[in-house]
């Protein structure tokens, strides 16, 4: 990757935004959160009731650090409003809507206003300039389209950027990699784990991927860790940078890695105030300590939120390629992606650094939660690479080693089962990495 593409962004293609000094960005940055905090206290009923029941109003918000006075919203906020109960503005200002899924209740609806579209498109665009896209590069877009907010924010961003977008959405991997060797793409925006499979096609039909056009990943809606970076690159001869966003703070493109650093994610907080808490005690934590992402809205209008926990755990860092911007590190987990393995606080991340550094087991795997008895246990299923597929004896190392790692690592007995190549389930969205097999009782 000796390319001019992990060069620092020139300071003429930075948007006024990304030139702001420290002093100009906190000015604005308390303009629109004392803003943002009268809009919605004014039009949405559960913020009044919240901010009322909270004993703090609007006009308390006198620095930015009176922001910690305020309520919090949820997950729960949300649903419990269904659909359009936390909008800010009358139905027909809202000109998109989209939504979570809802595979644990009612979903997650948002809505957005032009001036919000025009917003995220200007964020999106950022984000694909500091991962080191241009205008005039073709952008692969293989996020799913419909209400899911990874397709459509990906492909308006790389319209705002210049870029030309190939709309592919997600499955169909033959087809996939077929568009990406005719149509000769430079970017692909994808999750990790989708881009896992990619390459794996790839290789199936005999083709590098590192003879590719493709020369930058965009890679979010799940945690990844730097191993599975280091895989992606070494394999597809690209840049992987991390992209993070969620739909209820705007959807992708609320913060992002710079490809000169790789150094974790500046936030764009001239329009997405962040917080760490503490998840248990819910006081905002001090610089570097890592906990829960909340974050607060600042130019959203038809649905602002104030202190949304994200359930992301992570921490705020200075700024280095994007200053005054500070950085977050990358996502190491959820609160409610986290297993308690007797008394033992596991994270899918965890194991997946130490997969990817097993020799002889692809990047592919699924942790099975069972219980027998009173007593749950956790499975680790892997599978071997294609090389290892007839060598039982590394096989068994290989599930040796990972078992001891775990031990040595995270502090828990698990069993690891090493199965044959292309035999987990695969995922053209986000992948589920926890089969909970667990009785309800």
């Amino acid at each position: 990757m000796t390319d001019r593409l992990g060069e620092p962004l020139p300071a003429d293609l930075r948007d006024e935004g990304e030139r702001l000094t420290a002093d100009e960005l906190a000015a604005l940055q308390l303009s629109r959160l004392r803003r943002t905090l009268r809009h919605a206290y004014d039009h949405v009923e559960l913020y009044r009731r919240k901010f009322d029941a909270a004993g703090v109003a609007p006009r308390d918000c006198r620095g930015l650090e009176d922001l910690a006075r305020f309520p919090f919203t949820t997950k729960a906020d949300l649903r419990d409003t269904y659909p359009y109960g936390m909008f800010a503005v009358p139905m027909e200002q809202v000109r998109r809507v989209h939504a979570s899924s809802g595979t644990t209740g009612r979903p997650t609806v948002v809505g957005y206003t032009e001036n919000d579209l025009s917003m995220w498109a200007d964020v999106m665009a950022r984000s694909i300039r500091a991962a080191g896209g241009r205008a005039g590069h073709k952008v692969h877009v293989s996020y799913g389209y419909g209400l899911f907010t990874g397709g459509l924010g990906a492909h308006y961003g790389a319209e705002r950027a210049g870029c030309t977008v190939i709309p592919v959405s997600g499955g169909m991997t033959a087809r996939q990699v077929q568009l990406i060797l005719d149509f000769r793409p430079e970017i692909i925006m994808v999750t990790p784990s989708y881009m896992l499979t990619l390459l794996d096609e790839f290789e199936r039909r005999g083709i590098d991927p590192r003879e590719t056009s493709l020369r930058i990943g965009m890679f979010g809606a799940e945690p990844w860790t730097e191993q599975m970076r280091t895989e992606i690159e070494r394999r597809a001869g690209i840049h992987a940078v991390d992209i993070y966003g969620l739909s209820e703070v705007i959807g992708p493109g609320v913060a992002q890695e710079c490809v000169e650093t790789k150094d974790g994610l500046h936030v764009w907080e001239d329009h997405f105030l962040p917080e760490v808490v503490d998840p248990v005690s819910d006081e905002v934590l001090a610089a570097g300590e890592r906990g829960e992402l909340v974050f607060t809205s600042l130019t959203k209008e038809a649905l602002p939120v104030i202190r949304y926990r994200t359930r992301d755990l992570t921490r705020l860092l200075p700024g280095t390629a994007r200053a005054p911007f500070r950085r977050m590190e990358k996502v190491t987990g959820r609160c409610d992606d986290m297993i308690i393995l007797r008394g033992v606080n596991v994270f899918p991340s965890q194991i997946e650094e130490i997969v990817l550094r097993t020799p002889g087991v692809a990047p592919h795997f699924q942790l099975e939660l069972t219980r027998e008895g009173r007593l749950d246990r956790l499975t680790v299923r892997a599978e071997a690479r294609p090389e290892a597929r007839d060598d039982a004896d590394l096989r068994t190392a290989a599930g040796a080693v990972i078992v001891r790692a775990v031990k040595d690592v995270v502090g828990v007995a698990v069993e690891v089962q090493i199965v044959d190549p292309d035999t987990l389930e695969r995922s053209a969205g986000k992948l589920q990495r926890v089969r909970d097999l667990r009785p309800n009782d």
